[in-house]
């Protein structure tokens, strides 16, 4: 897997895999709605030839419509955004924007699979909802740490989670 692939794994990775950590804290958007809201820590490891391990700060809002996800450096530098709504993904990454026609998409092309993002907020609303391929352990959900592996398709990944409460 080349190194722009294994971040957009990483990247997505902790967007579907970040659901089960925490309570989210609510948040009021511009239109009154009320939207939820996470944060936290990732780290990632991608077996890939060679490994690739990745970690960051994480910051995740919204639902399955609509959301936001950002990944940050230790010092608080965005190192990417990712934004979904109805028929439309985007990647921001490096001063570039990729848009996509859904996060499905985005996923399908980064993963190589379609990760539902109805799984992913059932995930943080606790429910260990089934993904093909993961493997997640909601167990310590209630202090804030999630740890889950992916086993298919491949590249093996594995994800640890812990979200500020």
């Amino acid at each position: 897997m080349h190194r722009r692939g294994a971040v957009l794994l990483a990247a997505l990775s902790a967007v579907l895999l970040s659901a089960g950590c925490a309570q989210p804290s609510r948040l009021t958007a511009h239109d009154g709605q009320s939207t939820k809201s996470w944060h936290g820590r990732l780290a990632m490891r991608v077996e890939s030839n060679p490994v690739q391990s990745f970690s960051a700060g994480l910051e995740l809002s919204g639902d399955a419509q609509v959301g936001e996800l950002i990944l940050s450096s230790p010092l608080g530098t965005t190192l990417l955004a990712v934004s979904w709504r109805p028929g439309q993904a985007t990647l921001q990454r490096d001063g570039q924007s990729r848009q996509f026609e859904s996060m499905s998409a985005l996923m399908q092309e980064a993963l190589g699979a379609d990760l539902p993002m109805t799984a992913l907020f059932a995930w943080l609303a606790g429910d260990n909802a089934v993904v093909a391929g993961w493997q997640a352990d909601l167990s310590q959900l209630g202090s804030g740490r999630l740890s889950a592996r992916r086993s298919e398709p491949g590249p093996v990944a594995e994800l640890r989670l812990m979200l500020e409460r």
